[in-house]
């Protein structure tokens, strides 16, 4: 603990964030073909300890402008109106905005389930959020969470060049997020590897060139299959890759783990 103050100097007061099982949901144009709705995702606030690799699927670009706009630290006013703000500054002007679980995750403490409904704020902001901040829940899912750096994304990428949008399929991305969010309130390590297996079948089904993509000149794939067989689960962070995160009770080597932040 002694090393948070030295880097929070470098990297900043505001907390990071981790998307997990069922990222994607938040987008409008993949809410919308939900027959189930709605649909979940989770994401995690964690302490800013470290400095993540840009363009790797941990928000640092949303958090970059974050820093500007607030001067290095959240203001104390409502969540809500924060979110706004930020998605409003970063989203202004650009074709393809950014999902507003991007500034969720870095504004909303602790373990927070996003539900999206396209018939909700145009399925732009979430119908609803389920948070849970028990520290005992927290201090597990730091545990279980192992983070592998794989590369980040290259320039030129993206992950929108084939679109599979499916109801069968958004809706099983949908389900992941759920699934993921029962995980780990209940501390079950099982399932929470199983929303993160299931939410890459959806990831690689309904967009592939977030795995595969001729820029991307690591085999996504093949990684992921090999964590997948060894511990109860894997997912990336985001597209492209950027970090493998692995849900596992026993250690993998090279990975490092975070802290969840938790309201205090």
């Amino acid at each position: 603990m002694q090393g948070i103050p030295f880097i929070t100097e470098l990297v900043g007061a505001i907390p990071h964030r981790l998307q997990l099982a069922g990222g994607w949901i938040d987008q409008p144009f993949v809410s919308r073909y939900n027959t189930n709705p709605p649909g979940s995702m989770v994401v995690v606030q964690i302490e800013p300890n470290f400095r993540p690799m840009d363009r790797s699927g941990i928000a640092s670009g949303t958090r970059n402008i974050a820093m500007k706009l607030w001067n290095g630290k959240l203001p104390q006013r409502p969540l809500d109106e924060l979110v706004r703000e930020l998605y409003e500054v970063e989203n202004k002007g650009k074709r393809n905005p950014s999902g507003s679980q991007d500034m969720i995750g870095l504004i909303y403490p602790g373990i927070n389930r996003l539900d999206y409904d396209f018939s909700v704020h145009e399925g732009v902001f979430p119908s609803h959020i389920e948070s849970c901040n028990t520290p005992k829940v927290a201090e597990w899912l730091s545990n279980v969470l192992h983070i592998l750096p794989v590369e980040p994304r290259p320039d030129g990428y993206s992950p929108l060049g084939v679109k599979n949008l499916t109801s069968e399929w958004v809706a099983r991305l949908g389900q992941a997020g759920k699934d993921c969010y029962n995980a780990i309130v209940k501390m079950d390590i099982k399932s929470l590897g199983e929303s993160f297996n299931l939410n890459m079948q959806c990831w690689e089904t309904l967009l592939p060139h977030v795995v595969k993509h001729p820029k991307l000149r690591t085999d996504l794939i093949k990684i992921l299959c090999a964590y997948q067989q060894q511990y109860s689960g894997a997912m990336y962070s985001g597209c492209g890759g950027g970090y493998l995160i692995v849900a596992s009770e026993k250690p993998v080597p090279g990975a490092f783990h975070v802290t969840v932040r938790i309201s205090k």
